[in-house]
């Protein structure tokens, strides 16, 4: 029926012309002019808010003002940032961003505020939409592929390509299921997988919970996708918040979980399972009663068995452990203890991590396990009263046999899921599993095959602990956390006389050890970074040749009447990344004064006693950033009458990519150095191979609906693919090899005449596969002579591989042409067959 109240309509009329105001006009006038004034001034703050009262008064001069303003946003928020204003920060975007919301540099920008700031799902959304907004914005794209790699760590695309570990859980869900628990809770479910599982096996009703916003989202789009949106519940809030009725009707009959780490305890699974036996899941089966699923509890999986072992591994050892005892020619038995951030200890510390991981059977140089594996711990994860007294078990000691002689570096930690009575997963060194295993770098010490090692294992604080506390050799016990030489990292390991050892050992005994010693932490990738001694090396090497030179040139103008000082000191300035002792080479080479951007205290201490120790004198080695106010004004002279004889950029990330805005660094410090100064590295050559790896590609991405059991998540987890793959160990790389290695791209620090931002490259296939990946690395050049291998097998850098979109099906002796593109740190390349042989580019 009509609606008879409404108002009768009139013609179109003709719009009424807006009368000019001329009191607003001057308005926007003067604001426009002070706006411009300000920015001229760099008054970034004024400028801002004069820029939003013209916008927001005249909407028209938003074309005419957006670059200006988006330059100004820029300039005011860094401000902000650098004084700690960061409420205004953000209040500044959310302004922008009412008068430009679809601007996608805006977006660009508070996403990266928001990522420095730990806000990584806000940062991906600000990211995705500038990209929906522009999908060719370089800037947008290579932060959400970095960022890409925080929210969807890539282990969940292994693990939704594990098919065996998927079926084994949907065939343990479909059991339980159909004995009666139709009411099921999926604790952590990622992309609802398990959750589809249930629902898929009968149960009535399903709920699943996720604390990851954009693992929720996904979530919720991959149920939707599958047609099961109206059948699951999914929260997005942690299990230990959830009540009944509030958040779920009714007590559950099923949690399903894998909220369990390398380590098996690290992602809080049994915090999880003691509240949801509390709280969400009802009672568990009682042993005498007759089993009743529908009116009882259970958990998948129902518990786990854990297994370690003793190791020796060279890579393990040089990322936890000084094993030299000089770097660059210098002695550095005054550093004191340096310790990883990874901590055998059995009491908690909050500044240290008790384990790390590694795939075993892909770290680099392999391992030598020095003793059978052995049973840790045992977990039934349907016995509330087993999980809750975890944390108060007694410390067990265990008494391994050593079965082969070698030098103690870690205990490796495995464990066996299992998911019910009949089925389990493993997650051991030799299984082919989506699962790292857990490592605990313990002392150093060279054991024997009569050795008994024992080792203590205990869970305080719901963490799995091993700490190796003893050796038992000839009916004498060997501490090892006592051994003089556990607290001195200046003095590696070698193979001491047994006899020799052990009276040191039981001396050791008699020490008082109850001052605990000051140390300072350094990154794993620090301490293998101490540990390459071809890298200071080298830099020693670039710097004696560079430091006569321009003294040289210093006495030739100081006797052709120039104003030159000879005596002058010539300043270097090493801006490497975190511990870095490049600045101590430079000063111990005599007549030069150095500068250190080390910021934390401690390092700063270690680099003092290393200095004196050596005989630098004090005075020539200073800290940068006790001069600067902010380290965004890093790279500026020395003083107003000095300029840098070097600059020593850190050029590329331990996880194998050229840093962010080096080519900009780069830049600035050429304008910074004297006549015949030199940046270190002057050039970094690329060079890359072509490769057949399916493990590149299960790294990477889904790949098709069989691995996930049919249902349907490839298209959505798959936004998350980042196509260059990071903290790649390409000497371990399962893969086969289609070319000999090819130099990809050049970056010349010190000609930017020199550069360009693609190229394109021929390289011919000496066997025939599939192109999936090209790894990458560089070949880091001090001078025309001297270079640094990113590939070298005592390298702290890693490597990294661009995996193509599409395979390249290629025949021994086809060209290939690759478009190699290099914008800022993100590097890409096409391939594609060259249909007419070419000779290869040089």
């Amino acid at each position: 029926m009509p609606n008879t109240s409404a108002r009768p309509k009139h013609g179109r009329r003709t719009r009424r012309r807006r009368r000019e105001d001329p009191a607003r006009n001057e308005l926007v006038s003067s604001s426009l002019e002070s706006a411009q004034q300000c920015l001229f001034n760099q008054d970034y703050g004024t400028a801002f808010v004069h820029y939003l009262l013209v916008l927001n008064l005249a909407p028209m001069f938003k074309d005419f003002a957006r670059e200006s303003f988006r330059f100004t946003l820029n300039k005011w928020t860094e401000e902000l940032d650098s004084v700690g204003r960061i409420q205004d920060l953000f209040d500044c975007y959310e302004q922008a961003l009412e008068l430009f919301p679809a601007d996608e540099v805006i977006l660009n920008s508070m996403g990266e505020h928001l990522f420095r700031m730990g806000f990584r799902d806000e940062a991906a959304g600000h990211f995705h939409k500038a990209l929906k907004l522009r999908p060719d914005y370089p800037e947008a794209r290579e932060n959400f592929y970095r960022v890409a790699n925080w929210l969807v760590e890539r282990w969940h695309f292994l693990m939704l390509n594990d098919h065996g570990r998927n079926r084994k859980y949907q065939q343990a869900i479909q059991k339980a299921v159909q004995s009666g628990c139709n009411t099921v809770l999926d604790i952590g479910t990622g992309t609802g997988i398990l959750g589809m599982c249930a629902k898929k096996a009968g149960a009535a009703d399903v709920y699943a919970c996720e604390l990851s916003k954009t693992m929720y989202e996904l979530a919720c789009e991959v149920v939707n996708a599958n047609g099961m949106d109206g059948s699951i519940k999914i929260l997005h809030m942690k299990s230990l918040e959830m009540e009944v009725p509030k958040d779920i009707p009714h007590r559950v009959s099923l949690v399903v979980t894998e909220t369990v780490d390398a380590g098996l305890f690290g992602e809080g699974i049994i915090e999880s399972l003691v509240h949801a036996w509390h709280h969400l899941l009802l009672p568990p089966q009682q042993v005498p009663l007759p089993p009743s699923s529908s009116a009882t509890g259970r958990v998948i999986p129902a518990g786990a068995t854990v297994f370690g072992m003793a190791l020796e591994s060279i890579e393990i050892r040089r990322h936890h452990r000084i094993c030299v005892s000089e770097v660059g020619n210098l002695s550095i038995a005054a550093a004191g203890e340096l310790r990883s951030p990874v901590s055998c200890s059995p009491e908690p510390d909050d500044s240290m991590e008790p384990y790390t991981t590694e795939r075993l059977s892909r770290v680099p140089g392999g391992y030598k396990a020095l003793t059978e594996p052995f049973t840790a711990l045992s977990i039934d994860f349907n016995n509330v009263q087993e999980l809750e007294g975890l944390s108060s078990r007694e410390v067990q000691q265990i008494r391994m046999p050593v079965t082969q002689e070698g030098e103690l570096d870690a205990l490796a930690v495995w464990f066996q899921l299992h998911l019910d009575e009949e089925s389990s997963l493993s997650t051991g060194p030799q299984e082919d599993t989506c699962w790292e295993q857990a490592i605990y770098p313990v002392h150093s010490f060279v054991l024997k095959p009569q050795d008994e090692l024992i080792v203590e294992v205990s869970c305080i604080d719901a963490f799995l602990r091993l700490c190796s506390v003893a050796v038992l050799r000839d009916g004498h016990e060997i501490h090892l956390d006592n051994r003089p030489d556990a607290q001195n990292p200046g003095n590696p390991v070698s193979n001491p006389n047994p006899e020799a050892e052990l009276c040191s050992a039981l001396a050791s005994l008699q020490t008082d050890q109850t001052q605990t010693k000051d140390f300072c932490m350094l990154e794993c990738s620090e301490m293998a970074l101490l540990n390459n001694q071809d890298y200071h090396q080298s830099f020693s090497g670039a710097l004696a040749k560079l430091i006569p030179q321009l003294r040289a040139k210093c006495q030739d103008k100081e006797r052709s009447g120039d104003s030159t000082d000879a005596s002058d000191l010539l300043y270097v300035l090493d801006v490497s990344e975190g511990f870095s002792l490049l600045s101590l080479i430079a000063a111990s080479h005599g007549h030069v004064k150095a500068y250190s951007s080390m910021e934390k205290k401690k390092q700063q201490e270690v680099l003092k006693r290393l200095a004196r120790s050596n005989n630098v004198p004090e005075q020539h080695l200073e800290f940068w950033l006790n001069h600067t106010e902010d380290e965004h004004g890093m790279l500026k002279r020395p003083s107003r009458e000095k300029l840098w004889s070097a600059i020593m950029l850190d050029c590329v990330e331990t996880c194998g990519l050229i840093r962010q805005k080096l080519m900009e660094k780069a830049s600035l410090a050429r304008c910074l150095l004297e006549d015949g100064g030199s940046i270190f590295p002057a050039k970094i050559v690329v060079h890359g191979i072509l490769v057949e790896s399916d493990t590149l590609l299960l790294e990477s991405a889904v790949q098709g609906q069989e691995a996930t059991l049919g249902f349907n998540i490839a298209p959505f987890i798959n936004q998350f693919t980042v196509p260059v793959h990071v903290f790649l160990d390409f000497s371990t790389l399962e893969c086969k090899r289609l070319s000999e290695f090819v130099e990809l791209f050049v970056l010349d620090l010190m000609d930017s005449t020199a550069n360009y931002t693609d190229r394109e490259v021929k390289v011919q296939a000496t066997s025939a596969g599939r192109i999936t990946a090209i790894p990458f690395w560089y070949h880091i050049y001090l001078d025309q002579e001297i270079s640094v291998s990113t590939l070298s097998q005592n390298s702290h850098w890693k490597q990294a591989a661009v995996v193509l979109q599409q395979p390249v099906e290629v025949q021994a002796g086809d060209w290939v042409r690759l478009a190699v593109k290099l914008h800022k740190s993100a590097m890409s390349i096409t391939a594609h067959i060259e249909k007419s042989p070419g000779p290869m580019e040089q």
